[in-house]
């Protein structure tokens, strides 16, 4: 069993900061690319951004120069440093880590979600 956990949600003034954890834990025996997703009330999911094995990040336009996508692959863990937040950075937050299993295929993982609230 492969298990994605978010961690670090919760609510947060406009213009503040706030970092999100996911820990990927369990039968694993490589870690490929891992990233972020969110989803606000009413809307599709979207991504936020990636981060490949060696570091190269990709991140969606409203994010840019706000956000930092950063990992630990000795711990199997993606951040998401978030700063300078805004009303519409609201959502659930998602992980999303491609893993292959000992002994098993390549999947992607999704963890369960956290809730980032943004609002004075």
């Amino acid at each position: 069993q492969v298990q994605v956990v978010e961690s670090g949600g919760g609510s947060v003034q406009p213009g503040g900061s706030l970092r999100l954890s996911c820990a990927a834990s369990g039968n694993i025996f490589t870690v490929y690319d891992m990233a972020w997703y969110r989803q606000a009330p009413g809307n599709r999911r979207e991504f936020v951004a990636s981060i490949s094995t060696n570091g190269a990040t990709n991140y969606v336009d409203a994010v840019k120069g706000r956000f930092i996508i950063s990992r630990d692959n000795a711990k199997n863990t993606v951040y998401l440093q978030m700063h300078d937040v805004r009303p519409e950075d609201t959502a659930v937050y998602y992980c999303n880590a491609r893993i292959m299993p000992r002994n098993l295929l390549e999947d992607t993982y999704w963890g369960q979600g956290t809730q980032v609230t943004v609002s004075s």
